[in-house]
């Protein structure tokens, strides 16, 4: 998606220029309607730097004293410029608020992004999801880089920092390829990229956040089919199996020490993980933690008080590099790490090269990726659970919508609040994208209290949430319309959906990898013009991330086996007028096919209806249609007896209109002639009573 600010930035002149009378009316007209972000919304809601003095909207954050601040830190260093990276020294895709160094200095905070400071400038680079996003958040000391390449960025530092220049960062929040990247294009042209092992953003943070007080904590037996040794042992044998023979394993992904313990912790946001490093050799276990949070406890559990092969030894968390050194100054040793996840700062002291191996990602993220029995079993049971509270949700709007009293901040809300009352609940999964009309045409938007819109039955809604349980990880999307849509959204909506039936319902060889599949699922939006911005699907885990790599439909995705858990999403983003997602979970699973034997297609795990009113029937394939009503099928079947057992009377009466079957004619989603009957034969009877 490429979401331009040019537009909005047109509607602000208007503003600036309109007569006061004018612009008071239609204020207060816009304040009854409540289609505004807020009480202030009337003022434009990005920045304008070109004027003067510049216009700044209430949601910027001033920068001028972390700025100051940081270049004071770099002057001693002689660093001409500083790079500021958006990740944690795990390379997360989701970081702790201790970590958020990116945002700290730039007031922008979005996911994804790079901020470079020199003395006289500061620029952020970060993609087309978010360009609106840091126009209304950053002051106008940031310049906006409308790119997220590491050439564009050392462009922009060639032509800033003269030649001998040293640019400056931290190895930690640097992975090898970024590493890399960097200085062939900065080495080349004389410019010398300086590691500097202390953060210098952590040095001008005077308020920087602490880590949670939580303890560590183990999974119930009740939802582990695999005791943290046979892991251990399993991870081992692929070891001793790999030809190159390494004598041990790093594991710096924050999901892949928690996996391989059966652990979970409460130190990121949504993610149930904790600050850790694992050095698996082939007769010792260290784990690199915050020792002071495990428990006593988790220490008989991990067996810590001996140094066998099955014994974990607790070491410091700040101590994994000088741990490693140490290590690796032995002779006849090899590191394997998996190169994805692994930071610079540790890749730089295994050396030499002969003492290192690599690979795009290390066995225990391949392992993981592959769920066992008890892991599907119990991940299809969160989703049924699940369901019932997206149920609940899509209910309560249809009530509370048509008397204009719901915002997208109160929508985000209570969906959380509706996963909170289901068995084994642990919160939401991710920050609940809640977004109507044109704030949904911001793939990532998530409401806050000066951006929420006011829900109406004239536009449509958007709804990405997701929960995490201690079965399960959850993530849906639905759009849905309470009003009457146009034939442009319905036609959009409907095709969007035959994306997403297309690639669930193909059947390919195991062993493909999801890239090849992924165009399915824009093929009838590209038909008519129309395609999406972002990726088709991610891999999803049990209590883990919402986005679990490697498992997806990425060029760097792993290809698919049995039992990997992805998600499924295409979409469409019409700018400044509305958007459309339609997000499943679903399970690789093998299919008999009529001659080969090693075939496998998508289970959809993910159980709530599609708007109905949404459904252009007229579009759909004969065979597009059997699979929507199959899916519908499951639903009755599965969410139907966890209605019954939760009580939920009113839920299950909704879910069965919901999910009465499409007939094929017609070009609307209509129901068949045996359902309309019956209809009729009730309002009937009650006619007679």
């Amino acid at each position: 998606m490429h979401i331009s600010s040019a537009g909005s930035q047109r509607t602000g002149s208007v503003w600036l220029k309109m007569p006061s009378t004018v612009w008071l009316w239609v204020l207060s007209v816009a304040i009854l309607t409540g289609n505004l972000f807020s009480a202030a919304a009337y003022e434009r809601t990005e920045r304008n730097c070109s004027l003067t003095p510049p216009y700044l909207p209430s949601t910027a954050v001033n920068t001028t004293l972390q700025l100051q601040e940081l270049r004071g830190q770099m002057l001693p260093l002689n660093i001409s410029a500083y790079i500021i990276p958006g990740t944690d020294a795990h390379l997360s895709e989701y970081i702790a608020p201790r970590d958020a160094r990116m945002a700290f200095m730039t007031g922008f905070t979005g996911s994804a992004g790079t901020a470079v400071v020199t003395q006289t400038k500061a620029a952020l680079w970060t993609d087309s999801r978010y360009w609106v996003q840091a126009e209304r958040q950053m002051d106008c000391n940031w310049e906006l880089e409308k790119d997220v390449s590491i050439i564009s960025v050392a462009e922009w530092l060639i032509s800033e920092v003269p030649p001998g220049g040293n640019i400056g960062f931290d190895p930690f929040l640097f992975s090898l390829q970024t590493q890399e990247s960097y200085a062939m294009s900065l080495e080349s042209s004389n410019r010398i990229l300086k590691s500097i092992p202390v953060n210098l953003v952590d040095q001008v943070w005077k308020e920087r956040p602490t880590l949670p007080p939580y303890n560590l904590t183990r999974l119930p037996d009740r939802v582990i089919q695999r005791t943290w040794q046979m892991k251990v042992n399993q991870i081992r044998s692929v070891m001793t199996s790999n030809p190159y023979q390494p004598t041990a394993l790093l594991l710096s992904a924050l999901d892949e020490t928690a996996w391989l313990f059966n652990l979970r912790g409460n130190d990121i946001p949504y993610n149930p993980f904790f600050y850790s490093y694992t050095l698996l050799t082939l007769d010792e276990i260290w784990l690199f933690v915050h020792t002071d949070r495990v428990s006593e406890d988790l220490k008989v559990y991990l067996s810590a008080s001996c140094t066998e092969p099955l014994c974990v030894q607790l070491k410091s968390y700040d101590s994994v590099r000088e741990n490693l050194k140490t290590y690796v100054a032995q002779p006849e040793v090899k590191v394997w790490i998996g190169t994805e996840y692994t930071n610079y700062a540790l890749y730089e002291i295994i050396t030499p090269q002969e003492k290192l191996m690599t690979s795009s990602y290390s066995p225990v993220l391949t392992s993981k990726a592959v769920k066992d029995e008890t892991e599907e079993r119990i991940l299809r049971e969160a989703h049924v659970r699940d369901a019932v509270a997206v149920i609940q949700l899509l209910i309560w709007l249809e009530k509370s919508v048509p008397k204009g009293n719901v915002t997208e901040l109160s929508a985000a809300e209570y969906v959380n609040y509706c996963r909170s009352k289901q068995k084994d609940n642990k919160g939401p999964s991710f920050e609940t994208i809640s977004a109507s009309g044109p704030n949904a045409a911001l793939a990532h938007y998530s409401p806050s209290e000066e951006t929420s819109r006011r829900l109406t039955v004239d536009e449509m809604y958007l709804v990405d949430s997701g929960g995490q349980y201690l079965d399960g990880t959850t993530d849906i999307t639905r759009t849905v319309h309470w009003g009457t849509p146009t034939d442009m959204q319905k036609e959009a909506f409907t095709r969007v959906l035959m994306g997403n039936i297309e690639i669930s319902q193909t059947v390919f060889p195991s062993g493909t990898s999801g890239v090849r599949i992924e165009m399915l699922g824009r093929r009838a939006l590209w038909e008519v013009g129309l395609n999406y911005g972002h990726g088709t699907g991610h891999g999803v885990g049990n209590y883990f991330g919402v986005h679990e790599w490697p498992v997806g439909f990425q060029t760097n995705n792993i290809p698919f086996k049995a039992g990997m858990f992805t998600s499924i999403e295409p979409g469409y983003y019409k700018e400044n007028d509305f958007g459309i997602r339609i997000e499943d979970i679903a399970v690789t699973i093998p299919v008999h096919t009529k001659y080969g034997h090693n075939f496998l297609t998508f289970d959809t795990v993910s159980l709530v209806p599609y708007d109905r009113k949404l459904i252009d029937t007229s579009l759909l394939s004969a065979k597009q249609l059997q699979w929507l009503n199959k899916y519908y099928e499951t639903i009755r079947r599965l969410v139907g007896p966890e209605l019954d057992k939760q009580g939920l009377h009113e839920e299950k009466d909704w879910m069965l209109r919901n999910t009465e079957p499409f007939t094929e004619a017609g070009s609307s989603a209509s129901v068949c002639s045996s359902s309309l009957t019956l209809i009729a034969l009730v309002f009937a009877l009650h006619n007679v009573v």
